[in-house]
């Protein structure tokens, strides 16, 4: 158990010269991650100048991006599990209150399925799969045959990144967009504890599911081998969210009072500074350590065996 525990600590680092095929899916990559990033810096200076949703950009990357980690098979098992899930238990709550607590979606977000704007669902599947690399590369790969300890991990850490984000964007997106709104508010900027013990829940749902998938019917063997540019391509996506959250800061409008569903007042300039702190010390510190693990282990690639950063 101790071999495998660390053979699955360790990630695919490649040197090898990328064939043409390789270097243009890498150059999509590049674009759509880069693309990602000025549009963040974009809608941050000029909030309302733009109205295209920042999901077609991150979606297809992420299409891409799992495309060359799993087989086909892999990155759609992820892709319909998380819609499932997501949307089971979004349609339940808004239902019930269970488990994120009562809410609706405004009619901004177009078309939907039962309860829940179709929009909704690219956003769980995108920032899934950042969530899930990225605890990938803090605690190890999952794959056929591995540890229980890895298998269940790996969800768990996973999860706390989806929460991660949310806390900086949830009273944005309600509380000041009014892009759904809490019909019995909240004491977090008029968001309910529930939505965040909900998130927990539910994220961790679909991703041990997508892990108990892998263990049961993934690869045995090592996936294939990296180049470090596919791990800093999606750490970059997922550090530059947090630092859209610093830029809505800065770049805030005058500070303005705003009244939730249950007539609790709030001030904009308190929910845009307390998106940028936790931003600040969750997804950009995340980010950080994710470099810090690759470089890491970029360095022992130079001096020993190759290590192995992967899925």
């Amino acid at each position: 158990m101790a071999n495998d525990m660390g053979s699955e600590r360790q990630t695919n680092l490649t040197k090898a010269t990328p064939t043409r095929n390789q270097k243009l899916t890498n150059l999509v990559l590049w674009v759509t991650a880069v693309g990602y990033v000025v549009f963040t810096v974009i809608t941050a200076i000029l909030p309302n100048g733009i109205s295209v949703p920042a999901i077609l950009f991150l979606f297809p990357f992420v299409l891409i991006h799992g495309l060359k980690r799993y087989p086909w098979k892999g990155i759609v098992v992820f892709i319909v599990i998380t819609f499932i899930i997501s949307g089971i238990m979004e349609n339940l709550s808004i239902l019930t209150g269970f488990p994120f607590g009562l809410y609706y979606y405004a009619a901004a977000l177009g078309p939907k399925l039962f309860l829940v704007p179709l929009l909704i669902f690219p956003s769980y599947i995108a920032f899934g799969y950042l969530a899930w690399v990225l605890s990938t590369i803090l605690v190890g790969r999952v794959r056929r045959g591995s540890t229980i300890f890895t298998s269940v991990a790996v969800p768990l850490v996973a999860s706390f990144m989806m929460v991660d984000w949310d806390l900086s964007l949830d009273p944005i997106a309600s509380t000041i967009s009014k892009t759904w709104i809490w019909t019995q508010g909240g004491g977090y900027f008029g968001v309910p504890i529930s939505n965040f013990l909900g998130w927990s829940l539910t994220t961790y749902i679909f991703f041990q599911l997508f892990a108990l998938f892998l263990r049961q019917r993934g690869s045995g063997v090592s996936g294939p081998d990296l180049p470090i540019t596919h791990y800093l391509q999606l750490i970059l996506v997922y550090m530059w969210t947090g630092f859209g959250f610093v830029l809505n800061y800065l770049f805030r409008p005058a500070n303005t009072q705003i009244t939730d569903a249950t007539g609790h007042v709030w001030q904009t300039s308190d929910i845009f500074e307390t998106s940028a702190i936790l931003a600040i010390y969750t997804m950009i510190f995340v980010s950080i350590l994710a470099l810090l693990i690759v470089f890491r282990d970029q360095q022992a690639h130079k001096q020993s065996q190759p290590l192995r950063l992967q899925n």
